[in-house]
């Protein structure tokens, strides 16, 4: 047995008593195995903070990269120790359980750690026999009604690790931030050989495949996950973490594979995808998948300072249409679905956030794509769920939601954008602002001033910057402006690249458009 479920989605909920948070009761067998190899080898991380709780993540895997996806354990559960401090040498620890590692989920383990205290500083590790996790730190975000002077976070995207290093995770790691959203595309599914791989990196033929099953997939999270730069960011801060495509397959829409795949067929890879996905992320029990359903998306309150709505635009969205402006105009059209929109719509009509943010996928502001005077348009984007985007900002409207803020990924592309009543009309108010984050190592190392660049600044008078290049976003948040960094480096096909700002956008209270400011810097990873 591999400990693949043989039916997907139905034992899921009896796994919660088995272990998925600390075990009060005895361990039915407390003999562990004898490993040869560091079962941490994939690292540690938590996720998903609240003012009161955190989630701890890690999953053994003494031999990471063994082609059956499995990781080198045995076909047993295993009591794994976990403590949590609030300090590194762990002199105060504040609590301390055992939880169960259960092959049904790839060894993984998710301990949610409640009554802790809001906006602190806490260390945790992980033990199994004789053999010790590195250490991770987390922190809680602070009560909602705490007056918060300032914020900083980052934005990632789109790590496909076979383009190239993950150098700028090795700058993340080193900032000082309170948590990390991760916009999606953790993993690629394409098959990687030598047409794609830019890393040196010596790999068997189960890695040259297109990922369609459970082991294939665990086997990718654990390919992606083995490099030390990521376990170093997922270490350093808490990570709010959601999906785009590539996490099950590129472009597919809600129950619609593009790639021809019967219903039966996808009902099986969406199942087995979101099950390697909650097991390779430090997400809460709520987020335990049901065949091909996952609860994702949520509201994460940073005191009064700000609120996110961490989206869900893929599982739920109606299929990606043609070019037609007709259909993509259709008033019915969702990419959000119609419980989450409902959801959403409520969160910001009650919001009481100085800064209110929509945490999701795709580019939300229009991009005409086309040189040309007629029109050209990504329906995979929001610009193919026209109707959805003008219900969003009617309710940035209605509501006088305050400093609405989008934050997306997916596009490969560092991108700043004002958000218009009316895209076609340049004199139109600003309701909004947009920040997109470029990819990590996704599209090898890019490239300055290319053609899509200049046509997308040349027919979008609201786009600021749309630069192919990688990296990162950097946000400082206060009540008074919102500071957007843009950070890249100008090479990830080899290590050892600086990190330079490219741009930084300062949105004020209450003034809904970019001002960018000045700011040049670099710092050389050989010197870090």
């Amino acid at each position: 047995m591999n400990g693949k479920l043989s039916n997907v989605g139905v034992p899921f909920a009896s796994l919660v008593n088995k272990g998925l948070m600390p075990a009060d009761r005895e361990l039915i067998d407390s003999e562990l195995p004898f490993f040869h190899k560091n079962p941490f080898q994939l690292g540690v991380a938590s996720g998903d903070p609240r003012s009161d709780s955190v989630v701890l993540w890690t999953r053994l895997a003494p031999e990471p990269l063994a082609d059956d996806g499995f990781g080198g354990m045995p076909d047993r559960e295993i009591p794994v120790q976990w403590e949590i401090a609030t300090d590194q040498n762990f002199f105060e620890i504040v609590d301390s359980g055992t939880a169960r590692a259960l092959p049904e989920l790839g060894h993984s383990v998710h301990v949610e750690v409640h009554q802790l205290q809001p906006k602190t500083y806490y260390y945790y590790r992980f033990k199994v026999g004789s053999e010790l996790s590195p250490v991770g730190r987390t922190k809680t975000v602070p009560s909602a009604d705490d007056s918060i002077p300032s914020l900083t976070f980052a934005l990632a995207s789109c790590q496909a690790w076979y383009h190239g290093y993950y150098t700028a995770y090795q700058y993340m790691a080193e900032e000082d931030l309170d948590l990390v959203f991760f916009q999606g595309d953790y993993i690629y599914e394409y098959a990687i050989n030598e047409s794609n791989l830019f890393r040196q990196a010596d790999l068997s033929s189960h890695h040259n495949v297109k990922v369609k099953t459970l082991d294939q997939y665990r086997l990718r999270y654990a390919l992606f996950k083995s490099d030390p730069d990521l376990q170093k960011a997922h270490a350093a801060f808490p990570w709010v973490t959601t999906w785009d495509d590539h996490e099950v397959e590129n472009n597919y829409a809600a129950d619609k594979s593009q790639y021809d795949a019967t219903p039966r067929q996808f009902y099986q890879q969406k199942s087995d995808s979101y099950q390697a996905f909650y097991e390779n992320l430090p997400l809460r029990s709520t987020s335990i998948p049901y065949g091909p359903n996952l609860d994702l998306y949520q509201k994460i309150t940073y005191g009064n300072l700000a609120e996110f709505n961490v989206l869900d635009s893929r599982q739920y969205r109606d299929d990606i249409v043609s070019g037609d402006d007709d259909e993509r105009f259709k008033p019915n059209r969702s990419i959000l679905g119609y419980e989450q929109e409902q959801w959403l719509y409520n969160n910001l009509k009650t919001s009481q956030a100085r800064w209110n943010v929509l945490a999701q996928q795709v580019p939300m502001a229009q991009v005409d794509r086309d040189p040309s005077p007629a029109k050209g348009f990504n329906m995979d984007k929001w610009d193919g769920y026209v109707a959805n985007r003008e219900r969003v900002f009617s309710s940035f409207r209605e509501n006088n939601v305050r400093n609405p803020v989008v934050l997306s990924g997916d596009i490969h592309r560092h991108a700043a954008a004002n958000l218009k009543a009316d895209f076609n009309d340049p004199s139109s108010a600003n309701i909004g602002t947009e920040f997109v984050t470029s990819s990590i190592a996704s599209g090898k190392d890019g490239e300055v001033n290319d053609e899509q660049e200049r046509t997308a600044l040349e027919e979008n008078d609201h786009l600021k910057l749309y630069r192919n290049q990688r990296g990162y976003v950097r946000c400082t948040v206060t009540p008074e402006e919102w500071q957007t960094d843009f950070l890249v480096v100008p090479y990830v096909t080899r290590p050892g690249a600086p990190l330079q700002t490219l741009a930084s956008y300062v949105v004020r209270d209450g003034e809904n458009t970019l001002q960018e400011l000045e700011t040049k810097t670099s710092v050389d990873a050989q010197n870090m």
